[in-house]
């Protein structure tokens, strides 16, 4: 990450991993994850559909404890199928390193599941043609921390219109979602910013006391 505090530092860190592999009590929702996937796969309900490359639907841990959401699939991401390639990708593989995860430990998604054209930000109807999806993700997974990362992810979870600055470094309880949303910022800001690391690190921080029940 480029700042010397960016290291794990909370004990439950050494026993977390393990922690985030499928619980054996947790239920099977193979079918409704191979239903709702083959949904979004053949979605047409915004114009996207005829430019994209391939949908982005998500990966990870479908019994993760975080999860993770961004805005949009961009070109990388379209072309490989998977959310967070390319440099912001590792950034984001370094964040969940420092707080004691593997990616294959957390489940990452987007907002939107189709790149928009030329990496534009989303419209409010394309938003509102991807939300549904999200929702079940987010139904299926039932995480106990949603991170957003990112303007448009947190300022359309948390139904604001906040500069991201303001909503970040705190902790959201909202009606829509059991676990609570905290909002940081997108890597790829990260890295055209890095001044901006320690306010993320800090927000990270937060995630990881929520996750290990310590925040009251």
């Amino acid at each position: 990450m480029g700042v010397t505090l960016w290291l794990p530092r909370l004990d439950y860190l050494q026993t977390d991993a393990a922690s985030a592999e499928p619980d054996v009590q947790a239920p099977d929702n193979t079918a409704l994850w191979d239903a709702l996937n083959a949904d979004i796969r053949n979605c047409q309900h915004c114009e996207i559909c005829h430019t994209r490359t391939q949908v982005v639907a998500g990966s990870g841990n479908r019994h993760s404890p975080l999860l993770i959401v961004g805005e949009a699939p961009g070109e990388e991401e379209d072309v490989h199928g998977e959310p967070f390639v390319g440099p912001a990708g590792k950034l984001l593989n370094e964040m969940l390193f420092a707080m004691g995860f593997k990616r294959q430990d957390i489940f990452i998604t987007n907002m939107l599941k189709c790149r928009p054209p030329e990496n534009r930000d989303p419209t409010p109807e394309e938003l509102a043609a991807c939300d549904g999806f999200l929702q079940q993700q987010i139904k299926l997974i039932n995480p106990r921390v949603i991170l957003a990362v990112g303007r448009v992810a947190a300022q359309t979870l948390l139904d604001s219109t906040q500069p991201i600055g303001h909503l970040r470094g705190q902790i959201h309880q909202l009606e829509a979602f059991s676990a609570p949303v905290i909002a940081t910022w997108h890597p790829a800001y990260l890295l055209r910013k890095p001044t901006e690391k320690r306010h993320a690190w800090a927000d990270l921080l937060l995630a990881m006391q929520v996750l290990e029940g310590s925040h009251a």
